[in-house]
Protein backbone atom coordinates (compact mmCIF):
# COMPACT_ATOMS: atom_id res chain seq x y z
CA UNK A 1 0.00 0.00 0.00
CA UNK A 2 3.06 2.64 0.68
CA UNK A 3 4.38 2.23 -3.19
CA UNK A 4 0.80 2.78 -4.14
CA UNK A 5 1.09 5.93 -2.21
CA UNK A 6 4.85 6.76 -3.18
CA UNK A 7 4.34 6.19 -7.12
CA UNK A 8 0.74 8.43 -7.08
CA UNK A 9 2.20 11.09 -5.30
CA UNK A 10 5.50 11.20 -6.86
CA UNK A 11 3.19 11.06 -10.46
CA UNK A 12 1.01 14.26 -8.68
CA UNK A 13 4.11 16.12 -8.11
CA UNK A 14 5.79 15.30 -11.69
CA UNK A 15 2.22 16.53 -13.36
CA UNK A 16 2.18 19.63 -11.48
CA UNK A 17 6.31 20.21 -11.86
CA UNK A 18 5.27 19.35 -15.66
CA UNK A 19 2.64 22.41 -15.75
CA UNK A 20 4.60 25.07 -13.91
CA UNK A 21 7.51 24.95 -15.75
CA UNK A 22 5.37 24.59 -19.39
CA UNK A 23 3.82 28.02 -17.69
CA UNK A 24 7.04 29.64 -17.41
CA UNK A 25 7.94 28.08 -20.99
CA UNK A 26 4.85 30.12 -22.23
CA UNK A 27 5.75 33.22 -20.24
CA UNK A 28 8.57 33.70 -22.21
CA UNK A 29 9.00 34.72 -25.88
CA UNK A 30 11.08 31.59 -27.92
CA UNK A 31 13.81 34.36 -29.17
CA UNK A 32 14.91 32.51 -32.48
CA UNK A 33 16.59 29.05 -32.86
CA UNK A 34 19.83 27.46 -32.83
CA UNK A 35 22.02 26.41 -29.32
CA UNK A 36 22.77 30.02 -28.73
CA UNK A 37 19.31 31.40 -28.02
CA UNK A 38 18.53 28.05 -26.81
CA UNK A 39 20.67 28.96 -24.04
CA UNK A 40 19.69 32.44 -23.51
CA UNK A 41 16.06 31.07 -23.47
CA UNK A 42 16.52 28.87 -20.71
CA UNK A 43 18.84 30.68 -18.39
CA UNK A 44 15.79 33.80 -18.73
CA UNK A 45 13.23 30.64 -17.95
CA UNK A 46 15.09 29.48 -14.97
CA UNK A 47 14.45 33.25 -12.98
CA UNK A 48 10.32 32.43 -13.51
CA UNK A 49 9.20 31.59 -9.99
CA UNK A 50 6.91 29.10 -12.35
CA UNK A 51 10.07 27.53 -13.32
CA UNK A 52 11.75 27.25 -9.56
CA UNK A 53 8.40 25.90 -7.91
CA UNK A 54 8.64 23.47 -10.67
CA UNK A 55 12.15 22.44 -10.45
CA UNK A 56 11.27 21.96 -6.62
CA UNK A 57 8.15 19.55 -7.22
CA UNK A 58 10.50 17.50 -9.74
CA UNK A 59 12.96 16.77 -7.35
CA UNK A 60 10.68 15.61 -4.65
CA UNK A 61 9.04 13.70 -7.84
CA UNK A 62 12.62 11.86 -7.45
CA UNK A 63 12.76 11.59 -4.58
CA UNK A 64 9.17 10.13 -3.85
CA UNK A 65 9.69 7.67 -7.10
CA UNK A 66 13.18 6.62 -5.65
CA UNK A 67 11.65 5.64 -2.67
CA UNK A 68 8.70 3.61 -4.05
CA UNK A 69 11.13 1.76 -6.45
CA UNK A 70 12.99 0.66 -3.21
CA UNK A 71 10.19 -0.76 -1.97
CA UNK A 72 8.92 -2.11 -5.52
CA UNK A 73 9.29 -3.19 -9.10
CA UNK A 74 9.97 -0.74 -11.85
CA UNK A 75 6.57 -2.83 -12.74
CA UNK A 76 4.40 -2.29 -10.31
CA UNK A 77 5.60 1.68 -9.75
CA UNK A 78 5.69 2.96 -13.71
CA UNK A 79 1.51 1.39 -13.97
CA UNK A 80 1.00 3.69 -11.06
CA UNK A 81 2.79 6.95 -12.43
CA UNK A 82 0.42 6.92 -15.41
CA UNK A 83 -2.05 8.83 -13.58
CA UNK A 84 0.38 12.02 -14.20
CA UNK A 85 -1.64 12.04 -17.37
CA UNK A 86 -5.13 13.09 -15.57
CA UNK A 87 -2.90 15.38 -12.94
CA UNK A 88 -1.78 17.03 -15.51
CA UNK A 89 -4.76 18.10 -16.96
CA UNK A 90 -6.28 18.83 -13.59
CA UNK A 91 -3.23 20.78 -12.35
CA UNK A 92 -3.48 22.33 -15.84
CA UNK A 93 -6.70 23.67 -16.21
CA UNK A 94 -6.12 25.64 -12.17
CA UNK A 95 -2.91 27.15 -13.49
CA UNK A 96 -3.81 28.04 -17.19
CA UNK A 97 -7.45 29.43 -15.38
CA UNK A 98 -8.80 27.49 -19.12
CA UNK A 99 -10.47 23.95 -19.28
CA UNK A 100 -8.83 21.92 -21.70
CA UNK A 101 -11.64 20.70 -25.08
CA UNK A 102 -13.85 17.76 -24.61
CA UNK A 103 -11.63 15.49 -26.90
CA UNK A 104 -8.24 15.52 -24.55
CA UNK A 105 -9.95 14.95 -21.83
CA UNK A 106 -11.00 11.70 -23.54
CA UNK A 107 -8.28 11.08 -25.69
CA UNK A 108 -6.17 11.53 -21.73
CA UNK A 109 -8.64 9.40 -20.32
CA UNK A 110 -7.88 6.89 -22.50
CA UNK A 111 -4.53 6.69 -22.55
CA UNK A 112 -3.85 6.48 -19.38
CA UNK A 113 -6.87 3.76 -18.82
CA UNK A 114 -4.99 1.56 -21.79
CA UNK A 115 -1.77 2.12 -20.60
CA UNK A 116 -2.73 1.03 -17.00
CA UNK A 117 -4.34 -1.97 -18.27
CA UNK A 118 -1.58 -2.92 -20.59
CA UNK A 119 1.27 -2.54 -17.77
CA UNK A 120 -0.61 -4.53 -15.09
CA UNK A 121 -1.28 -7.26 -17.79
CA UNK A 122 1.42 -7.81 -18.92
CA UNK A 123 3.41 -7.18 -14.81
CA UNK A 124 6.41 -9.07 -14.91
CA UNK A 125 7.43 -10.76 -11.46
CA UNK A 126 9.56 -9.50 -9.36
CA UNK A 127 13.66 -9.80 -10.60
CA UNK A 128 17.03 -8.83 -9.45
CA UNK A 129 18.12 -6.00 -7.03
CA UNK A 130 20.75 -5.04 -9.61
CA UNK A 131 22.66 -5.71 -12.67
CA UNK A 132 25.88 -6.66 -14.24
CA UNK A 133 27.84 -3.45 -15.39
CA UNK A 134 28.58 -5.33 -18.89
CA UNK A 135 24.53 -5.37 -18.99
CA UNK A 136 24.34 -1.86 -18.29
CA UNK A 137 26.91 -0.79 -20.79
CA UNK A 138 24.72 -2.63 -23.84
CA UNK A 139 21.45 -1.11 -22.48
CA UNK A 140 22.99 2.43 -21.98
CA UNK A 141 24.66 2.09 -25.48
CA UNK A 142 21.32 1.62 -27.17
CA UNK A 143 18.81 4.27 -24.98
CA UNK A 144 21.16 7.00 -25.53
CA UNK A 145 21.22 5.77 -29.35
CA UNK A 146 17.63 5.87 -29.46
CA UNK A 147 17.34 9.11 -27.66
CA UNK A 148 20.24 10.83 -30.47
CA UNK A 149 17.78 9.63 -33.45
CA UNK A 150 14.83 11.04 -31.49
CA UNK A 151 16.53 14.54 -30.97
CA UNK A 152 17.51 14.31 -35.28
CA UNK A 153 14.33 13.81 -36.22
CA UNK A 154 12.96 16.56 -33.86
CA UNK A 155 15.59 18.89 -35.38
CA UNK A 156 13.42 18.11 -38.66
CA UNK A 157 9.98 19.79 -37.56
CA UNK A 158 8.67 21.81 -35.32
CA UNK A 159 5.20 22.54 -33.32
CA UNK A 160 3.40 19.85 -31.76
CA UNK A 161 5.63 16.56 -33.80
CA UNK A 162 8.87 18.32 -31.91
CA UNK A 163 7.44 18.54 -28.73
CA UNK A 164 6.03 14.98 -29.08
CA UNK A 165 9.31 14.04 -30.28
CA UNK A 166 11.38 15.91 -27.42
CA UNK A 167 8.92 14.51 -24.89
CA UNK A 168 9.19 11.12 -26.07
CA UNK A 169 13.56 11.33 -25.92
CA UNK A 170 12.94 12.91 -22.58
CA UNK A 171 11.00 9.65 -21.38
CA UNK A 172 12.92 7.33 -22.17
CA UNK A 173 16.06 8.93 -20.26
CA UNK A 174 13.78 9.41 -17.53
CA UNK A 175 12.81 5.88 -17.48
CA UNK A 176 16.96 5.04 -17.65
CA UNK A 177 17.12 7.82 -14.45
CA UNK A 178 14.58 5.37 -13.07
CA UNK A 179 16.29 2.22 -13.82
CA UNK A 180 19.90 4.06 -12.50
CA UNK A 181 18.06 4.48 -8.76
CA UNK A 182 16.61 0.94 -8.88
CA UNK A 183 20.16 -0.11 -9.14
CA UNK A 184 21.23 2.75 -6.49
CA UNK A 185 18.55 1.63 -4.39
CA UNK A 186 19.74 -1.88 -4.40
CA UNK A 187 23.62 -0.90 -4.07
CA UNK A 188 22.78 0.53 -0.39
CA UNK A 189 22.84 -2.68 1.76
CA UNK A 190 26.99 -2.13 0.70
CA UNK A 191 26.88 0.74 2.69
CA UNK A 192 27.42 4.92 1.99
CA UNK A 193 30.94 4.56 1.53
CA UNK A 194 31.13 1.49 -1.14
CA UNK A 195 27.41 3.14 -2.63
CA UNK A 196 29.31 6.62 -3.08
CA UNK A 197 32.85 5.10 -4.81
CA UNK A 198 30.92 3.36 -7.37
CA UNK A 199 29.14 4.53 -10.88
CA UNK A 200 25.25 4.26 -10.57
CA UNK A 201 24.98 7.64 -8.19
CA UNK A 202 27.11 9.87 -10.93
CA UNK A 203 25.14 7.93 -13.90
CA UNK A 204 22.04 8.89 -12.26
CA UNK A 205 22.48 12.19 -12.00
CA UNK A 206 23.82 12.79 -15.23
CA UNK A 207 20.95 10.84 -17.19
CA UNK A 208 18.94 12.61 -14.93
CA UNK A 209 20.20 16.37 -15.97
CA UNK A 210 19.91 15.30 -19.71
CA UNK A 211 16.13 14.13 -19.31
CA UNK A 212 16.04 17.34 -17.81
CA UNK A 213 17.23 19.49 -20.49
CA UNK A 214 15.36 17.55 -23.10
CA UNK A 215 12.17 18.16 -21.19
CA UNK A 216 12.61 21.45 -21.20
CA UNK A 217 12.99 21.65 -25.02
CA UNK A 218 9.83 19.82 -25.13
CA UNK A 219 7.95 22.46 -23.41
CA UNK A 220 9.20 24.88 -25.72
CA UNK A 221 8.55 23.24 -28.76
CA UNK A 222 4.65 22.77 -27.75
CA UNK A 223 2.05 22.20 -26.01
CA UNK A 224 1.17 20.08 -22.85
CA UNK A 225 -1.42 17.65 -25.18
CA UNK A 226 1.67 17.11 -27.62
CA UNK A 227 4.30 16.13 -25.07
CA UNK A 228 2.78 15.30 -21.85
CA UNK A 229 1.57 11.71 -23.76
CA UNK A 230 4.97 10.97 -25.19
CA UNK A 231 6.32 12.03 -21.66
CA UNK A 232 4.15 9.51 -19.58
CA UNK A 233 3.72 6.56 -22.09
CA UNK A 234 7.72 6.63 -22.91
CA UNK A 235 8.61 6.17 -19.89
CA UNK A 236 6.27 4.04 -18.57
CA UNK A 237 6.71 1.53 -21.43
CA UNK A 238 10.43 1.80 -21.56
CA UNK A 239 10.67 0.94 -17.88
CA UNK A 240 9.01 -2.64 -18.25
CA UNK A 241 11.62 -3.12 -21.25
CA UNK A 242 14.65 -2.26 -19.02
CA UNK A 243 13.22 -4.31 -15.85
CA UNK A 244 13.11 -7.52 -18.63
CA UNK A 245 16.09 -6.39 -19.58
CA UNK A 246 18.04 -5.56 -16.35
CA UNK A 247 16.86 -6.73 -13.82
CA UNK A 248 15.32 -9.92 -15.27
CA UNK A 249 11.57 -9.18 -14.55
CA UNK A 250 9.94 -11.83 -16.72
CA UNK A 251 6.71 -11.05 -18.54
CA UNK A 252 4.55 -14.15 -18.44
CA UNK A 253 0.84 -13.10 -20.35
CA UNK A 254 -1.10 -16.19 -20.29
CA UNK A 255 -5.30 -15.22 -19.91
CA UNK A 256 -4.33 -11.79 -19.94
CA UNK A 257 -2.99 -11.03 -23.61
CA UNK A 258 -6.48 -9.90 -23.74
CA UNK A 259 -6.48 -7.17 -21.21
CA UNK A 260 -3.16 -6.72 -22.90
CA UNK A 261 -4.50 -6.24 -26.43
CA UNK A 262 -7.45 -3.88 -24.85
CA UNK A 263 -5.21 -1.43 -23.33
CA UNK A 264 -2.83 -1.47 -26.85
CA UNK A 265 -6.42 -0.32 -28.27
CA UNK A 266 -6.93 2.38 -26.26
CA UNK A 267 -3.56 3.79 -26.77
CA UNK A 268 -4.31 3.74 -30.11
CA UNK A 269 -7.56 5.24 -29.73
CA UNK A 270 -6.15 8.07 -27.30
CA UNK A 271 -3.26 8.78 -29.53
CA UNK A 272 -5.74 9.13 -32.77
CA UNK A 273 -8.31 11.31 -30.96
CA UNK A 274 -5.07 13.39 -29.23
CA UNK A 275 -4.48 13.96 -32.98
CA UNK A 276 -7.45 15.40 -33.48
CA UNK A 277 -8.14 17.59 -30.81
CA UNK A 278 -7.60 21.11 -31.35
CA UNK A 279 -5.85 21.87 -27.86
CA UNK A 280 -2.70 19.96 -29.46
CA UNK A 281 -1.67 23.24 -31.58
CA UNK A 282 -4.01 25.03 -29.30
CA UNK A 283 -3.93 27.60 -26.55
CA UNK A 284 -4.58 26.06 -23.38
CA UNK A 285 -1.74 25.64 -21.77
CA UNK A 286 0.04 29.29 -23.11
CA UNK A 287 -0.18 33.09 -21.50
CA UNK A 288 -1.72 35.53 -22.93
CA UNK A 289 0.42 38.93 -24.35
CA UNK A 290 -0.21 42.10 -24.67
CA UNK A 291 -0.79 42.35 -28.53
CA UNK A 292 2.44 43.84 -30.34
CA UNK A 293 4.69 42.92 -27.49
CA UNK A 294 6.41 40.25 -25.26
CA UNK A 295 5.07 41.14 -22.35
CA UNK A 296 2.94 38.50 -20.53
CA UNK A 297 -0.58 39.71 -19.33
CA UNK A 298 -2.52 37.07 -16.51
CA UNK A 299 -4.07 34.59 -18.29
CA UNK A 300 -8.11 35.13 -18.03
Amino acid sequence: MLVVVLALLAALSNASSSVLQRRAAAEEPEGGAGLRQAARWLGRVLLRPHWVAGAGLLALSTVLQAAALGMGSLALVQPLMVAELLFTLVVGSVVFHRRPDRGIWLAFAALAAGLAMFLTSVAPAAGRSTASAGLWTVVAAVVLGLVAALVAAARAVRGAPRAALLGLASAILFALTAALLKEVTGRFPDGLGALLASWPPYATAAAGAVAFLLLQSAFRAGTLAASQPALTLGDALTSVVLGWALFGEQITLGVRVVPAVVGVVLMGVGAAGLARAPSVSGSWDTAARHPGTDSVRPVP
